[in-house]
């Protein structure tokens, strides 16, 4: 969908009105500047930018609707159009005249070109401006993609650059950032201006080059925790300390994590393909398939075990003093 859009906007074939919808912001963001960039290719583009959660989208078609000023065209970028989705009555905190955006979408002026972003996982089907954008505007969905699609994308990313990366290392790349497309093309750029010279990006120099979020290291202590590796456990316990990461916080999120593991395991039990089980929890294909993959998989009787002494030490932290490191340090040190 995104590479046909982008295509016919390389080619000088842009539309008077997008609307791009869905959570892959990097989606979003790439097609604003590739408009951006076809429109500015003889002369600088004339660009505003309105939030629909404080400004009305009379602003949006009053200034798409005003002759360009330095410009032969002029670019508007319309954030959040909360009148898409679903929402509680009451619940919006800015009034928008729908009805006059129904009319101005079948006569769009020509000199402008309108984009309307959603950043929501799904719009409201029965509205008629919903209806209405489908049928009169290039509507873009910007999901998130699936394990081999993501693949692809970072090989395609890293081949711009005319490097290689390997595929241990595209799976220790998605593993260490997470599917976020706007951080991975930031680390693959960090990346390959670090290789200089050189064409592959290696797993070893991702895992010596990528910052490394805290979900990642939640999950990689609780690995080693389950594998029994106690001293990998507690190193990364006691670097995360060292950062200022509270206890607590970090109990929530080996909690989370294994609540995870066991439902996606449940799931597999049962017979769910990998790609069902990742749409029923909402979680990406690539942390099923890490889950799966492990040999040596836990027992579902020692994540439950293992959840009844994280929840035993949330207590403990909220209700007692002392010193609150040790908790979590011997809960890792049982896995011996």
């Amino acid at each position: 969908m995104f590479t046909k859009a982008w295509k016919e906007i390389a080619n000088g074939k842009i539309a008077p009105v997008y609307c791009i919808y869905g959570e892959e912001t990097y989606f979003i963001d790439e097609t604003i500047e590739r408009i951006k960039k076809a429109l500015s290719v003889h002369e600088e583009v004339e660009m505003t930018i309105f939030d629909l959660e404080e400004s009305p989208v009379d602003f949006v078609m009053d200034e798409a609707d005003t002759y360009p000023f330095l410009s032969d065209r002029k670019l508007i970028i319309a954030k959040n159009a909360t009148f898409l989705k679903a929402a509680e009555k009451g619940s919006e905190k800015v009034e928008h005249d729908v009805k006059r955006l129904e009319n101005w979408l079948n006569h769009p002026s020509d000199f402008a070109v309108t984009i309307f972003t959603a950043p929501y996982e799904k719009l409201d089907e029965r509205k008629k401006i919903t209806k209405l954008m489908k049928e009169l505007t290039v509507m873009l969905h910007a999901e998130a993609l699936g394990e081999k699609d993501l693949a692809v994308w970072i090989q395609s990313e890293v081949a711009s650059f005319e490097k290689k990366i390997e595929d241990e290392a595209i799976d220790k790349l998605v593993e260490m950032v997470g599917e976020n497309m706007n951080q991975l093309q930031r680390e693959i750029e960090k990346l390959v201006l670090y290789l200089g010279e050189d064409k592959m990006i290696t797993s070893d120099l991702v895992e010596n080059l990528v910052a490394k979020t805290l979900e990642h290291d939640a999950f990689k202590m609780l690995n080693a925790y389950l594998t029994h590796n106690v001293s990998e456990a507690l190193r990364i316990y006691h670097d995360l300390l060292r950062q200022k990461e509270e206890p607590i916080k970090l109990v929530g999120l080996l909690a989370n994590n294994i609540r995870t593991m066991n439902n996606v395991y449940y799931l597999h039990k049962k017979g769910y393909p990998p790609t069902q089980i990742s749409k029923q929890l909402k979680i990406h294909p690539y942390r099923v398939k890490l889950m799966l993959e492990k040999r040596n998989r836990p027992s579902e009787e020692r994540l439950l075990k293992a959840l009844n002494e994280l929840a035993e030490i949330d207590i403990l932290l909220k209700t007692t003093g002392g010193n609150r490191e040790r908790y979590l340090e011997m809960f890792l040190l049982k896995s011996l």
